[in-house]
């Protein structure tokens, strides 16, 4: 007995990001505010880590608020109406729980009826997990436009009495729309993982606070990145000289341009959001790059290299034509 062929949808030539869209809470904790409660000051985080400022949510305002406020703007900016999505993914490693999952909540918030909905967790990765994943449905025909998130509360997993952590993490969410495009505008993912390390960067239990091995992640992170981010580039068939931006994932500004000068990207902007926003985790990526389309920083339809890595240790990246 032969089995009947499946039908498959019409599938897209490529996919693109139609736009981005960001959120931060309201609050600022400086350095300062942070060394009359720990033992640190303003030269010592700069020094290290490079950042200045970083947003805290608010005791009440959730994962599902900011992503709410990311997810909206950038539907706005893309033209499209809530009704013209069809799949919802929110990648996020900071969770209040583990159910119900955010991105249904989300799509609720914002009168997207009945999409695909689904969490991702790939700790700092997860946004161009995410972005793969919504390059995958919208090619293959599983969706038409895709809504991405990444959203993060750290502040609720760190102990702001440890300051190898409190100095660091920070709350916010970034945005992405995708859609068909007749021509690619999102390249291929480079990815992969180092589970062997994966208790570097970790939660221990429920009633644990994050901790990290500061040292092995920032060795891990300059020597093993950089390759990833230049295999996306050749996949995508673009040189690092010819890239406008590049995007990594703002772990530590020490890092960010440790992985920038390997890449060699002599005529990109690289972003260093890192300095008022702190670590933001998954919502890192859009959220820089969203800043640097507002300040006119990169041309719209150049190439932008994005690199994510972190908790897992998951790591990818992709060249994505900026909208």
């Amino acid at each position: 007995m032969t089995g009947a062929a499946l039908r498959v949808n019409d599938v897209a030539t490529g996919s693109r990001v139609l736009a981005f869209g960001d959120y931060q809470p309201a609050k600022v904790v400086t350095n300062d505010d942070l060394a009359r409660t720990v033992d640190t000051n303003d030269e010592w985080i700069r020094s290290r880590v490079g950042i200045v400022e970083r947003r805290i949510a608010a005791p009440g305002e959730t994962i599902v608020d900011m992503a709410a406020q990311a997810g909206g703007k950038a539907l706005a900016g893309s033209g499209l109406s809530p009704a013209d999505i069809d799949l919802v993914i929110v990648a996020t490693c900071s969770a209040e729980t583990p159910m119900p999952n955010q991105a249904a909540a989300v799509a609720h918030r914002l009168g997207i009826e009945a999409p695909g909905a689904f969490d991702l967790n790939a700790a700092c990765a997860g946004f161009c997990y995410g972005l793969a994943a919504a390059d995958a449905a919208v090619r293959t025909g599983s969706a038409r436009n895709v809504l991405v998130i990444g959203a993060e509360k750290m502040s609720q997993w760190i102990d702001w009495t440890d300051r190898s952590t409190c100095i660091i993490f920070a709350d916010g969410a970034g945005a992405a729309v995708v859609g068909a495009a007749a021509e690619p505008g999102i390249g291929p993912v480079a990815w992969g993982s180092a589970g062997a390390h994966a208790d570097r960067i970790a939660i221990a239990d429920r009633t644990s606070f994050l901790r990290q091995e500061g040292q092995a992640v920032f060795r891990w992170a300059t020597t093993a990145v950089a390759p990833v981010a230049l295999a996306a580039c050749e996949r995508a068939g673009v040189a690092p000289d010819d890239l406008a931006a590049v995007v990594p994932h703002q772990a530590n500004l020490r890092i960010v341009e440790a992985i920038a000068r390997k890449v060699k990207a002599a005529n990109a902007v690289v972003a260093d959001d890192i300095r008022r926003s702190g670590n933001t985790s998954g919502a890192s990526i859009p959220l820089a790059l969203s800043h640097m389309i507002e300040r006119g920083d990169v041309p719209s339809g150049a190439p932008a290299l994005l690199i994510g890595f972190g908790a897992g240790l998951a790591y990818a990246a992709q060249v994505i034509q900026i909208p």
